[in-house]
């Protein structure tokens, strides 16, 4: 009996390693692919394979040459440009929008809302493919399709159930009595949404808008279906470099967004963290 406690936890502690190796072997797996694509994307020779020179470091093998194409070219220029402002415009849309059903969906007297709050999400679950072809015969009424009205709108669509679902899951903590407090003191609904809702729950707004912005800055098959070529997006591009012109201008546009999206990641990471805090001084 005096041996089952030593037992125990010698079995727990190897459990306890071997799972931590298992999620190493997970993560090195999973990053294997970015590690790899990196070092190509400073690749001197038009390749997508390690040349001699540089499994032997030597420098000259090294060259910042597809990261000067993307400057030099003026479809990776225009693409680099539409994604930002698809993505920002978007992501104000979504943000905004989603915000706002949010707070009308945290609300004890709202009606139907499952109903309501399946309907939001459903661009998270309805296959992408299928929500390309309705938006491309529903566009087509309106001269919506190869414009970026049209882009815009599709990407704000796809970005509102993030929003709803970090800023949802902010407003779970927020104590309602302060909204009452606002409107006992005479301010108008909206001042006390603007002056006490909108700062607590500011952290999940900004995370929930780059969720959206990310969202749209990835997004390639509503763009296949609905932008024109003055539309076209970075992953769109990438998608034709693919097909038409293979270099490693593409590993470096890829390098580039791997960088965006650990700045994002960071990001998150902290509003994550103040949000915690912010939570635990109230």
């Amino acid at each position: 009996m005096k041996q089952f406690p030593e037992y125990f936890t010698l079995w727990h502690i190897a459990g306890h390693y071997a799972l931590r190796v298992f999620a190493f072997l997970v993560l090195f797996f999973l990053m294997m692919p970015i590690l790899v694509m990196m070092p190509l994307s400073f690749n001197a020779e038009p390749f997508f394979t390690f040349t001699e020179g540089m499994l032997s470091l030597d420098p000259d093998a090294y060259s910042l040459r597809w990261y000067q194409e993307i400057v030099d070219d003026q479809k990776w220029r225009l693409a680099i440009w539409n994604s930002f402002v698809v993505g920002i415009a978007a992501a104000f849309i979504a943000t905004t929008l989603g915000t706002l059903a949010a707070v009308g969906l945290a609300s004890p007297w709202m009606p139907y809302k499952r109903l309501i709050t399946a309907l939001l999400l459903s661009p998270m679950i309805v296959p992408l493919i299928i929500i390309a072809a309705g938006m491309f015969f529903f566009y087509t009424q309106f001269n919506l399709v190869g414009t970026y009205t049209g882009l815009i709108i599709a990407h704000a669509a796809l970005g509102v159930p993030f929003v709803i679902i970090t800023v949802t899951a902010t407003l779970s903590g927020f104590d309602r009595t302060l909204f009452v407090a606002g409107l006992s003191l005479g301010a108008s609904p909206v001042k006390v949404f603007w002056d006490v809702v909108i700062p607590l729950i500011r952290p999940g707004v900004i995370s929930g808008g780059l969720f959206a912005f990310v969202t749209s800055f990835d997004e390639v098959v509503l763009v296949l279906f609905l932008a024109g070529p003055e539309q076209r997006t970075i992953p769109r591009q990438m998608f034709s470099g693919l097909r038409e012109q293979i270099n490693p201008t593409i590993l470096a546009v890829a390098t580039l967004l791997v960088v965006l999206s650990a700045a994002l990641l960071f990001t998150l990471e902290f509003l994550r963290r103040r949000s915690v805090r912010m939570g635990g001084a109230g």
